[in-house]
């Protein structure tokens, strides 16, 4: 799922020394994404046509006036406000539009209806009087695919001259004392600096990170019936089958080269995708088909360990591939005989191996992460190869295969099982299908855990199973670790202090994702103040900074940080615990009560009037940061210090984290300075 998130500003200019000290001088970042015309035609003697024509740009759309029911949501419907005297005008029916494109909306399960590029609607009008005046205002919202701009207004001015009905010069509003006072009210002393950066070691953390899990995995898969008898069969041909002994060491360190390089070659086809396009990798996973597709694959996968039936490629591959590493020989035949090896083994390397790029992919690592991650795998699979032909006489300090091969093998499909459940997690998630609550999620882990015990002890059997002989100390100490496990899941079943299971944090789904059906404030459940005075007031009394987070009932991408990346753990803890949230939605269409109602004089001459609570959230960000996108993210200490970067979207639940926390640190900083 590849898509552009375009970020749209409003022209709204404040003093360059005022927005300076922030790092906003001399940035116009406005985007106009529609105009709009007014003209009139003559039906009759005394009808007429006014005709409203609205140019949209590519990639926005305008909603149509059809009215949303009661209980859907989306993008607020276009409305023509016509204020006249009924003595000189007669309204005749409703204003007309043309049919538009109507679809169903993924997001807002409904259908919508809108228009693209230019659009045209009239309104009759019955002239009564000689002199007269109309009045229009046009209150409208321009949407993409991704996002709707705050609702704005478009006014238009007529007047009858001797019984003619004609565009009028728009009337100039006046700007009264409690406008203006009114205005200066959302003004913010804001104070700081606003250039931070991000501290970049954590990623470099991941990455070895990865590489060592990805090493694990390797020694994991060299336990396998299908790579751990290769080891002394393929080093006893090199040091034994060569003209010399050096030759023979050689040929065995070429061949774990080899091997090495052609899993790390594996994750170049990733790369070539982000340098298409930087975020297809994290749109790939958030998707939700294509973690349902993982989770059959790794059902497919632990079904096969268990010994069901064998996952393999075709025969003839690794069969035409032999063939040449025979007949060639030399440097170009070791490196067929090492792809042969990785299509063989491919039945055990395949399932752990489709864990690590499902595991890269959704840790917001991208390539990079999946490359370390490749090379610490091709790196573990290589080092026997190259050490035992260095060192031949270790072969014979090697367990004989066996039983314990297949025990390895099973236990591997148990682990396989319980990780295919959290990639089907990820998307009932960002769905909210609701079959996968924590608790349901941690039910289904526990099951799994105690099979895997049965197993282990004996209790279970699969296919491939031998004769039931004594349990061996390798599989009580595993079966009892398991077990240890499968104790510490239970709490996670409770709705008490003790579900929170901390060591297994962003595995399980949050734990506001409950059965226990938890009240919601805000966002997932979060504490969040809808008026940004009383969200201050709360940050002062609790000596916390604020999170202010811009949104919007029909902000499609408010909906995916909301989901996929505040839902993150450690994301959801962190605003929980450590800020005050304050959620200000720019398209609330509740009304402000009379005395807070005011009319905003912009930069340029045009007047906007501020009648409801989105009217003023979308001024007030627009005239503190000159910014009009959602969503937007601004983090304040309760002095009104600027403590990090201001950022929209952003998909990686790392970066966001990260930014999270440098905002925490600059405000113990600033914190301990003042005491």
């Amino acid at each position: 799922m590849i898509k552009s998130y375009l970020l749209v500003f409003f022209s709204l200019v404040i003093s360059t020394q005022s927005w300076s000290q922030f790092g906003f001088a001399e940035q116009d970042n406005s985007v106009n994404p529609s105009s709009w015309q007014a003209s009139v035609e003559k039906k009759s003697d005394n009808i007429f046509t006014i005709l409203i024509t609205a140019q949209v740009d590519e990639g926005w759309h305008l909603p149509s006036q059809t009215e949303l029911k009661e209980d859907e949501n989306g993008p607020i419907p276009t409305e023509f406000i016509f204020e006249y005297n009924t003595e000189v005008l007669e309204k005749i029916g409703t204003t007309k539009e043309p049919r538009g494109i109507t679809k169903f909306d993924e997001i807002f399960k409904t259908d919508l209806t809108y228009f693209e590029n230019q659009v045209t609607f009239q309104q009759d009008f019955r002239v009564k009087t000689k002199q007269g005046s109309l009045d229009l205002e046009i209150l409208f919202m321009i949407c993409n695919d991704e996002m709707c701009l705050p609702q704005d207004q478009k006014r238009f001015n007529f007047e009858v001259d001797n019984f003619d009905l004609v565009v009028a010069e728009t009337k100039t509003i006046e700007i009264k004392s409690k406008d203006k006072t009114l205005t200066e009210a959302l003004k913010l002393d804001l104070k700081g600096e606003s250039e931070f950066q991000i501290n970049s070691d954590d990623e470099q953390d991941s990455n070895f990170t990865i590489f060592l899990l990805g090493f694990v995995g390797g020694i994991i898969a060299l336990l396998t019936p299908c790579v751990f008898p290769m080891i002394p069969l393929t080093v006893s041909f090199f040091t034994k089958g060569a003209k010399t002994k050096k030759l023979g060491l050689i040929n065995a360190l070429m061949y774990g080269v080899f091997i090495f390089l052609i899993y790390l070659l594996l994750s170049v086809p990733f790369h070539l995708l982000d340098s298409v396009n930087p975020e297809i990798l994290n749109s790939i996973s958030t998707n939700p088909t294509l973690n349902v597709i993982f989770f059959v694959i790794f059902i497919v996968f632990a079904f096969s360990f268990f010994g069901y039936y064998e996952i393999t490629l075709p025969n003839s591959w690794s069969s035409r591939l032999d063939q040449k590493a025979t007949s060639v020989g030399g440097v170009i035949g070791i490196f067929f005989m090492a792809v042969t090896l990785a299509l063989v083994s491919f039945s055990c390397t395949g399932p752990i191996l489709g864990s690590l790029l499902g595991g890269s992919l959704t840790a917001d690592g991208g390539a990079t992460m999946l490359t370390f991650g490749m090379g610490g795998f091709g790196l573990a699979l290589a080092l026997p190869f190259a050490l035992f032909a260095l060192f031949p006489n270790w072969l014979n300090s090697l367990p004989k295969s066996g039983g314990w091969l297949n025990t390895v093998k099973v236990v591997l499909g148990f682990l396989e099982l319980g990780l295919a459940f959290k990639f089907l997690s990820n998307a009932d998630l960002v769905e909210h299908w609701g079959i996968l609550k924590r608790e349901v999620f941690i039910g289904i882990w526990i099951v799994i855990g105690i099979a895997m015990v049965l197993y282990l002890f004996g209790k279970l059997k699969f296919p491939h199973d031998g004769p039931k002989q004594r349990l061996s100390k390798g599989r009580i100490f595993v079966g009892v670790v398991t077990l240890a496990f499968v104790i510490y899941l239970i709490p996670g079943l409770t709705n008490s202090s003790n579900a929170n299971l901390k060591f297994l944090s962003g595995f399980p789904p949050p734990l506001f994702y409950s059965v226990y059906d938890k009240e919601t404030e805000g966002p997932l459940g979060l504490k969040a103040y809808k008026d940004f005075d009383k969200g201050l007031v709360a940050a002062k009394a609790q000596n916390k900074p604020i999170l202010l987070d811009f949104t919007g009932w029909a902000c499609v991408n408010c909906r995916k940080m909301e989901e996929q990346v505040w839902s993150v753990p450690e994301v959801f803890e962190t605003i929980k615990n450590d800020y005050i949230l304050v959620s200000l939605y720019v398209d609330d269409k509740a009304k402000l009560d009379e005395d807070s109602r005011f009319n905003y004089e912009r930069n340029n001459g045009s007047v906007k009037k501020i009648r409801t609570i989105g009217d003023k959230w979308a001024t007030f960000q627009t005239l503190n940061f000159r910014n009009n996108s959602q969503p937007y993210y601004v983090l304040l200490s309760p002095e009104l210090e600027i403590l990090n970067e201001t950022i929209g979207y952003e998909p990686s639940s790392k970066a966001y984290f990260d930014w999270l926390k440098v905002g925490l640190e600059n405000f113990e900083s600033k914190k301990g300075k003042t005491e």
